[in-house]
């Protein structure tokens, strides 16, 4: 008997192999459906009249309805962000006198002062008759207190290179003299028309050869005893009305208004008329100022 051949394969490998799977198509995407329109402006008009109660759709209850909540809303809105900005301001660390928020906003005021100064701004003058003939008195910090000081008052003057000299008010009065009659304002709200004669700022600068010191940024001037200082942008300092003043009302200084010698600047405030001029220098870094240190504005523009 003939033997055949052992075989490993299975019988069914020997037929066609089976035939791959078929991927199925892809499905056509839906059809788009219908854009939905986009609201016209009368009808975004009549949602934002709804929304604030005053739609002729609405009813007179519902619209006072509407108005009410927005204004309670609002109301109780800004109370509750004014009271919490109020504690975050207190209790905000202190800059130069004042909370560092109210500093900031001050400084801002500052630039914008000084971006619209010019000295085409002249004051308002007067004639004389129009001045006061009892001017009014408001601090004595750092004056002279007698005659016999008076008399021997000598400005010192600190030159950029930090070099000083004394000019007496005899050397002042040698000076060309200018007059002034204008309204003086106070910081604290009052105003007074008054009569001051005296040198020039920019006459003074001239005479002594300040130009170099009048090309930094800052005037510095104190009394003698330094107890009241002020710092002046040197631009307000050279404005064509800014005198230093040996007179008042056409007589000498008297002491309770700074004699000798003050500051008369009409573009500023009250408290940077510095009265009973001592000292004098120039810097490009703010100098010192009595009010600033306290809480004030340090340009105080008018």
């Amino acid at each position: 008997m003939e033997n055949k051949p052992s075989t490993n394969e299975d019988p069914q490998s020997s037929g066609p192999p089976p035939e791959a799977a078929q991927t199925p198509p892809p499905q056509p995407a839906p059809p788009p459906g219908p854009l939905r329109p986009k609201p016209s402006r009368a009808a975004l008009r009549e949602a934002l009249l709804k929304a604030v109660g005053h739609s002729d759709q609405q009813s007179v209850e519902q619209q006072i309805n509407r108005r009410t909540f927005i204004a309670f809303a609002t109301w109780f809105t800004l109370g509750a962000a004014a009271w919490k900005s109020w504690f975050l301001i207190k209790d905000a660390a202190q800059s130069d006198g004042v909370q560092t928020p109210l500093r900031k906003a001050l400084n801002v005021d500052d630039k914008i002062f000084k971006h619209a100064f010019s000295n085409d701004h002249l004051v308002k003058t007067f004639p004389k008759s129009a001045a006061a003939r009892n001017v009014r008195y408001n601090s004595g910090i750092g004056l002279i207190t007698n005659s016999t000081d008076t008399a021997n008052w000598k400005l010192a003057v600190t030159t950029a290179d930090n070099r000083t000299f004394n000019i007496s008010i005899d050397d002042l009065r040698q000076l060309p003299k200018s007059e002034l009659v204008f309204e003086f304002k106070c910081i604290e709200g009052w105003s007074q028309i008054s009569w001051w004669g005296g040198v020039k700022f920019s006459d003074f600068v001239q005479q002594y050869g300040l130009q170099k010191e009048t090309a930094l940024d800052y005037v510095g001037l104190s009394t003698p005893d330094d107890k009241y200082y002020v710092g002046i942008d040197t631009p307000s300092a050279l404005h064509p009305q800014t005198l230093l003043c040996y007179e008042m009302n056409g007589q000498p200084l008297p002491i309770r208004h700074g004699a000798p010698l003050r500051l008369i600047i009409p573009v500023k405030y009250g408290v940077k008329n510095l009265k009973c001029v001592g000292k004098m220098f120039f810097s490009n870094d703010r100098p010192r100022d009595y009010w600033f240190e306290r809480g004030y504005d340090y340009y105080c523009g008018l």
